[in-house]
């Protein structure tokens, strides 16, 4: 009776199970791309809002750094094995680009299919515009008390930039647009090198904190500037929910309409840093030999799991 009783429970949740199961791969990819944006933004924008609010006395710039290259790295964990729908850049199984910079590199240079971009791109809008939200709510009265119910842009307890990238006052837009450029070139270009399975890739499971790093690396050294947003979809989400929220079209206006560099100069660095990769680097790896009629496949075993492990294509 009890081991009926055990199998009938079993059944009823296998049953469960399929019924929930979402068997779209594309619907799938998704929701992971979406879910692994709202955990590294809203562990980021969380720790933006606690310095800010907290006037520094819960933590410096360098918590903010330590903050999204963890949250990357996390991010990467939750979507990094969504699904098998393509071969993508940076990780074979998509769901952790996190970046729609990434996403256009990578249809660009033939790593990910243009009819998936808009699915990307969406999911990271979504995961970063609910990760805005959740941060409203979650450190609403902290904001609140700080600026004392003035929601605003600029000036000595402006908040806006707890949610988006604003540029230095001494910052044009051309040294914005290229302190952009740069930084995602490098991002991409590191990832590129990081990702390459013929040169000093990073060892199996070691990628989420070798990126998480990477990105700690350019806060530190090219944040200032304009808070290194180096990703559309991290910064157009956010800026859109403080838009509505409460601080208003400013929020667009703001370092003489500065909204648009954060969305179109990483895609454009995103193209350079990994074209510069291939071009100087991985175009130039040795050519990989098939064994010969009657030849030993043995001196050939090591290089097997390169092309079956391969990340980019060239």
């Amino acid at each position: 009776m009890v081991q009926s009783m055990e199998l009938g429970s079993s059944d009823q949740r296998k049953t469960l199970k399929t019924r929930v199961r979402i068997q779209n791969q594309i619907l799938r990819l998704g929701l992971a791309e979406t879910l692994s944006t709202y955990v590294m933004m809203v562990f980021g924008l969380c720790s933006v809002a606690q310095v800010v609010t907290g006037k520094g006395e819960f933590g410096q710039y360098i918590s903010i750094n330590l903050s999204f290259g963890l949250a990357v790295a996390l991010g990467v964990h939750v979507g990094g094995v969504s699904g098998d729908v393509v071969k993508v850049f940076v990780f074979v199984l998509s769901g952790a680009h996190m970046n729609a910079a990434v996403s256009f590199s990578s249809c660009v240079f033939g790593t990910l299919r243009w009819r998936l971009l808009p699915l990307y791109v969406t999911a990271q809008f979504i995961g970063s515009f609910l990760a805005a939200a959740t941060v409203y709510a979650v450190y609403y009265e902290s904001i609140h008390s700080y600026c004392g119910g003035n929601l605003t842009v600029s000036g000595p307890v402006a908040t806006a930039g707890i949610f988006s990238t604003y540029p230095a006052p001494y910052l044009s837009l051309s040294g914005g647009f290229i302190d952009q450029v740069f930084g995602t070139a490098m991002l991409l270009l590191c990832l590129s090198a990081l990702s390459d399975r013929r040169n000093q890739p990073c060892p199996a499971g070691g990628e989420p904190v070798a990126v998480g790093l990477l990105v700690l690396l350019i806060g530190m050294s090219v944040g200032s500037n304009s808070g290194y947003a180096i990703n559309p979809t991290r910064d157009i989400g956010p800026r859109v929910f403080t838009a509505i929220a409460g601080w208003g079209p400013e929020v667009f206006r703001a370092g003489n309409w500065w909204w648009w560099v954060p969305l179109v100069a990483p895609c454009v660095g995103a193209v350079v840093g990994t074209g510069l990769y291939k071009l100087l680097v991985q175009l130039h790896h040795p050519l990989l030999s098939a064994p010969s009629a009657g030849e030993s496949e043995e001196p050939h075993r090591e290089t097997e799991p390169l092309e079956k492990h391969s990340n980019c294509v060239v």
